[in-house]
């Protein structure tokens, strides 16, 4: 980073920025990034191009873009001839360092970063070319990464050049459409290194408002070229990004930067740029970084309640909220928005029942407030689609179980035990709903035909109660099927669209069938005659109770071999036709089983993957995680029963660590905060040693009796948790 003295002379710097501000005002504004378009909040499917990109199904390509913006690329003005390479500036590193003259070096970053033209000059591979397509940025990564590396190791002095060279590029007037060697500095420019300095968010703000200003088709050349940042560059520039949007949100020191109230434009600028990366990440597959690296924590501590509320009230009026790039909001702040709407339409669906109930004079009963199932062990599935088919009007009330025959009382045990033993025998083989792929060890819908889709409803229903009321379920889909699930994210209001419909590829199928993926990836491959080795038609076959059944990928398609020209279209029909079109009536049903539980503007921000994990909770268990976040009641941490708990628990194999987090909590899956938001809690049990081990589900406690020793208490606990399905009241 820069030192104190850096710091000081950025004061003086003030003038320029003044000079940016005045110039920007004097253009109406009209270039501000604050102009962004929200989604209309109405139709779930307009949604910006880089806002909200995960159900984004097409990028955009230059043969795409609007009339207007395919107007001739503006003519590069000529560029200075620089021929300083990579091994001309290490050398002139070296000599610097062992003679601490550093001129040479520092006319070099002077001259280079002076403006737009001398960055092309430096750093475009060959000044004589255009490099005009997406493709190809023209920019030598190697040169630009070196001089990168050595500048934060030059003296004070070398590193102000380059930042007041910054400013003056920034300063230049522009008339016209800006070109693609303007383009490539600001993809230069993004990388510096010395933007990680607060002391120069001021410039960096003022780059970062010009780039978020540019139009859609310069954006699109931004994207495709950033996707060609190796993976440790691109990772800088968007934790440089992270860093900066969490230091104006939240300043260690706020006389560092302007008031708030003058660069309310610097947070929407650096999101709209961060946007850009977002979507150069995902085009490329696998993607550069993780999704989750794009999550900024920092917004979990902000109001984004206010902040989903504006989103949901201001349409499309030119209001940021970060709701419009929902990239950027982590899991868990994606759950407290779904789980506090949630609330709010379970209190709203009450208070209702309630209105009625006293407008028709009769009496309130508690039992109206709640979304009550009452089943018998013995017939589960049947018990419970009646119920929830009888009490539709009830899905978003607070889910309450009973189990026909048992005192247990429902404060969220027995509504976990009953999601648990109802996906245990849905998913089972016999059931036929579902088929089990072992390759995989996922369950895939079954393609029988049948006259009544209603149990699939019942299970989207199911993981829409779970989504609704926080609990989480042992359920192994692909993520094609949450990719599915949020085709549309809002249910489309007329009825003839189809749903659940998505574009697919080999790799989802992959996911799911891996040794019919990798056939039809040999077929594509395949190098010798496709049609006369392989005699294949646009046909296939399914087996469906014991007959044979054919269908056909496209019109007589009996009749059409497959060649090596037609292959390609053929393996696609066929991954469509699997994984789409023969299980559209099942999907469907359970595509609106789930929206018509979970129905929420919230599911907008989220992606596939982040649907699966508030489903499905995750499988990893860390019980060290567990051990650090676990309270006690009647005992102390140090008590000699408590170390052989966990000497026991740590030395558990992963079967028995999964049954005591059921036992103890109702469910084996940890939630989306991690082990400590389970909120464990050990409690003494003052009776006898000769007890067992007893737990409060609602409550996420054990009672454990203060065992005489650890082979007194492992053998106990085990008979325990090996041994629990059912309730009573002591």
């Amino acid at each position: 980073g820069l030192e104190e003295g850096a710091k000081n002379q950025f004061s003086t710097f003030s003038n320029f920025i003044t000079t940016i501000n005045q110039k920007k005002e004097g253009i109406g504004n009209r270039n501000s990034p604050t102009q962004l378009v929200i989604p209309n909040i109405k139709n779930g499917r307009d949604l910006p191009s880089l806002c909200l990109d995960v159900r984004q199904k097409q990028r955009m390509s230059l043969d795409t873009l609007p009339q207007e913006l395919k107007a001739p690329f503006p003519p590069e003005p000529p560029l200075p001839t620089r021929t300083k390479t990579v091994k001309d500036f290490q050398d002139d590193m070296e000599k610097s360092k062992a003679s601490g003259d550093w001129k040479a070096v520092h006319n070099f970053y002077s001259t280079t970063f002076d403006s737009f033209l001398e960055i092309n000059a430096a750093f475009k591979k060959d000044t004589n070319s255009p490099f005009n397509t997406i493709e190809d940025s023209g920019i030598d990564a190697k040169f630009v990464n070196v001089v990168y590396d050595a500048l934060l190791n030059t003296p004070q002095d070398v590193q102000k050049s380059v930042l007041k060279g910054i400013i003056n590029g920034l300063l230049q007037e522009w008339t016209g459409p800006r070109t693609k060697d303007d383009l490539r500095a600001y993809c230069i420019l993004l990388q510096n290194p010395q933007f990680s300095n607060t002391s120069t968010y001021v410039i960096y703000a003022h780059l970062l408002r010009q780039i978020a200003a540019l139009t859609e088709a310069d954006h699109h050349f931004l994207v495709h070229w950033s996707k060609k940042i190796s993976q440790k560059r691109f990772k800088q520039v968007v934790d440089r990004l992270l860093q900066f949007i969490s230091l104006r949100l939240f300043p260690a020191k706020p006389e560092e930067f302007p008031p708030m109230v003058k660069c309310t434009w610097w947070i929407p600028s650096a999101t709209k740029v961060l946007a850009l990366f977002n979507a150069a990440n995902s085009l490329i597959s696998p993607p550069i970084i993780s999704y989750t690296d794009f999550y900024n924590s920092t917004l979990d501590h902000i109001d984004l309640m206010e902040e989903y509320h504006n989103w949901q009230c201001y349409g499309n009026s030119h209001r940021f909220s970060f709701c419009q790039y929902p990239f950027i909001i982590s899991i868990a702040a994606k759950k407290v928005i779904i789980q506090r709407d949630s609330e709010q339409q379970m209190i709203s669906i009450a208070r209702q029942s309630l209105v009625d109930k006293v407008s028709r004079r009769q009496k309130p009963d508690m039992n109206m407030l709640f979304l009550n199932v009452k089943v018998r062990r013995t017939h589960l599935v049947s018990d419970s689609l009646d119920e929830l088919a009888r009490k539709k009007a009830d899905l978003k009330k607070k889910l309450k179980v009973t189990f026909v025959g048992e005192a247990g009382l429902d404060m969220g045990g027995l509504t976990k035990e009953w999601f648990l033993l109802l996906i245990r025998q849905i998913f089972h083989p016999d059931y036929g709903m579902f088929t089990y792929h072992k390759d995989s060890q996922c369950h895939w819908f079954s393609s029988f035909k049948c006259d009544n889709y209603s149990e699939f409803r019942l299970v989207g229903a199911l993981m829409g109660l779970a989504v609704y009321n926080s609990i989480t379920l042992d359920i192994r889909f692909p993520p094609c099927c949450y990719k599915k699930l949020l085709s549309p994210p809002i249910v489309p209001c007329d009825h003839n669209t189809l749903v659940g419909i998505c574009g697919v590829t080999l790799d989802d199928l992959f996911q799911i069938m891996p040794e019919l993926a990798h056939g039809l990836s040999e077929l594509l491959s395949y190098e010798g005659n496709v049609e006369e080795d392989f005699y294949s038609t646009f046909q296939v076959f399914q087996e469906e109770f014991g007959v044979i059944k054919s269908y056909n990928l496209k019109p007589n398609g009996d009749k059409i071999p497959v060649t090596n020209r037609n292959r390609k279209e053929y393996v696609q029909l066929y991954v469509d036709f699997l994984l789409n079109r023969s299980i559209y009536k099942q999907f469907a049903a359970f595509y609106y089983g789930f929206h018509s539980v979970c129905a929420s503007y919230a599911l907008l921000l989220l992606r596939p993957e982040e649907v699966e994990i508030l489903v499905c909770g995750s499988p990893e268990l860390d019980m060290s995680a567990l051990q650090r976040s676990t309270q006690y009641e009647g005992y102390q941490k140090t008590d000699l029963t408590i170390r052989y708990f966990w000497d026991v628990v740590l030395g558990f194999s992963l079967d028995l660590q999964k049954k005591l987090l059921h036992f103890a909590t109702g469910s084996d899956r940890v939630p989306v905060g991690g082990m400590a938001d389970l909120n464990f809690k050990i409690s003494k049990s003052e009776t006898s040693t000769n007890w067992l081990p007893v737990a409060h589900t609602c409550f996420n406690q054990l009672c454990l009796p203060p065992y005489k020793n650890k082979k007194e208490l492992k053998q106990k606990l085990i008979i325990g948790i090996s041994n629990a399905e059912g309730f009573g009241l002591e």
